[in-house]
């Protein structure tokens, strides 16, 4: 079975790459989880370092594909800047994106336009 959605004949190769980082995303937030739930297990000091390595070294591959998709997938940038990094809710950082966006005003020192979808 196919892991596209779509017949492959129909995608580019940037749909194409960006399928191969969104799977390999899933495979590396999935090597976390379970690295993650050895070393919680584990009760031998040497072996949860190991594992707690490892699981690590996923973060890292995860964190990098999600960088090269912030690079070439249209949306990913914008939304981190929405949510990484930033203190307090992130429920209340999505409510004022929201405001920002149905306002169209530019906060002080937001050096984004705001314009919108141009369609």
């Amino acid at each position: 079975m196919s892991q596209y959605h779509e017949p492959v004949e129909f995608l580019d190769g940037k749909a194409l790459d960006i399928s191969r980082a969104l799977n390999s995303l899933k495979e590396e937030v999935e090597a976390v989880d379970w690295y993650n739930q050895r070393v919680a297990a584990s009760s031998c000091p040497e072996l949860k370092a190991i594992m707690a390595h490892n699981r690590d070294e996923e973060i890292e591959h995860a964190v990098m594909t999600i960088e090269w998709l912030r690079r070439n997938m249209d949306a990913w940038d914008e939304e981190m800047r929405t949510y990484l990094f930033k203190s307090g809710s992130i429920t209340e950082l999505e409510e004022a994106a929201m405001d920002g966006e149905s306002s169209g005003d530019a906060k002080a020192g937001d050096s984004s336009l705001k314009i919108g979808d141009l369609k």
